[in-house]
Parts: structure tokens; C-alpha cells; sequence
């Protein structure tokens, strides 16, 4: 186990990193999502990508799709970059996988090519964690993220925002409904990942 742990710690550290660097308002920010990013369950304009827009100043380009896997995104991340050039992509990606069953190795193995995909365009990825399916998280409002975040987030050395949509899809309050957040969800969101994106040095 010692062995174990030391090693993820070096594969950790070896992980190249991109410099954080402040991003300017008015610069362009990808959203590779799916239907939370895309704001289901919400007005026009009351996505968490809009209102993350408004806080920073940034161009926020939401590429939410509902429905869409970790798969999809990364099938359709080539063009996006070349098309946005963004200076950072937030990555909120994984939810869908977990409903249809896909191999947990499959997710994995998406969102660590996703990261690598901006790395080699030298553009920062954030991964954003969002939970796993749990009957006893949902019965007692108490979901939490499913750990393959963590994972890719340690391999890669991809910086994560941890807890913030687990605690809103655990308050029935903050839900449009089981899977979804409503408006004042989403504001959370979006003041959960911009703090994180402000910790990092990014604004």
C-alpha cells in the first residue's frame, strides 16, 4: 500500500502542468459540458457557463449538450479548439456515462485524453467533479463526487473543483428535478467553480 501511494504521488508530480497564468476579461473560455452545462432546468441566460460569463468578464462559450458522454465531447474537443482557441476549457463531463453503464475505465480514459487533448494545444483544462450514482447519496440528499475525477485529476495533474454540483444535486431546493439544478443551482455552481477558478489564480 505504502508503495502504492508513493507512486501515485510521483506520477502526480511528473504530470506536466500548464502555468497558471490570470486570464483577461473578454477572453475566450470553453465549457465542454452536457445538460448541466447546458442549463436544463433553467431560463435562457441561467446556465452556470452565463452566469460563470458574468462574474469574470469572460467570453464564456457554452458547449453543453444534454445527453452527451465523456465519449462525445471528446469526439467533437478537436474542432471546438481549433474554432474557439480558448484559453481555458472547464470540462464537466462524466454524469451521462454513469447512467447508460459505460466502463468506468472507458470515462477514465476520455477524460484523460480530453485533458491531454488542450495540453498539447498548451490550453488548461479544469475538471469539474459531478457524483456518481449512489440509491443510499439520493435517498438521504447526500451524493457525493464518484472518484474517477480524482483519479484523472492526480494522473494528469489537471487542477479539480470537487463538491460543488454533489451538493447541489443533493438539496432538493437547488433541483429543477433528480438530476438537474434549477436556477438558484446553478448560481451555486457557478459560485462554487468560479471560487475554485479564483483559488487558482485564473481571475
Amino acid at each position: 500500500m505504502r508503495f502504492l501511494l508513493i507512486l501515485s504521488f510521483l506520477l502526480a508530480a511528473c504530470s506536466p502542468q500548464v502555468k497558471t497564468e490570470p486570464i483577461p476579461q473578454g477572453a475566450m473560455v470553453l465549457v465542454l459540458g452536457d445538460s448541466l452545462a447546458f442549463g436544463t432546468g433553467a431560463g435562457e441566460g441561467k446556465s452556470y457557463p452565463a452566469l460563470l460569463a458574468t462574474k469574470t468578464g469572460w467570453n464564456v462559450v457554452n458547449a453543453g449538450i444534454p445527453g452527451d458522454t465523456t465519449a462525445g465531447g471528446l469526439a467533437r474537443l478537436p474542432e471546438l479548439l481549433s474554432e474557439e482557441e480558448p484559453k481555458l476549457v472547464i470540462v464537466e463531463l462524466g454524469g451521462n456515462d454513469f447512467l447508460r453503464r459505460i466502463p468506468r475505465q472507458d470515462t477514465e480514459s476520455n477524460l484523460m485524453k480530453i485533458v491531454e487533448e488542450c495540453r498539447s494545444r498548451k490550453i488548461p483544462a479544469i475538471l469539474v467533479a459531478v457524483p456518481g450514482p449512489s440509491i443510499v447519496g439520493a435517498a438521504f440528499h447526500a451524493l457525493s463526487d464518484d472518484p474517477v475525477f480524482e483519479e484523472v485529476s492526480k494522473k494528469t495533474g489537471a487542477p479539480l473543483v470537487s463538491g460543488v454540483i454533489s451538493k447541489v444535486l443533493s438539496d432538493p431546493e437547488l433541483r429543477s428535478d433528480q438530476i438537474h439544478a434549477n436556477e438558484e443551482g446553478y448560481r451555486e455552481i457557478a459560485d462554487g467553480i468560479a471560487t475554485s477558478l479564483s483559488e487558482l489564480g485564473y481571475f
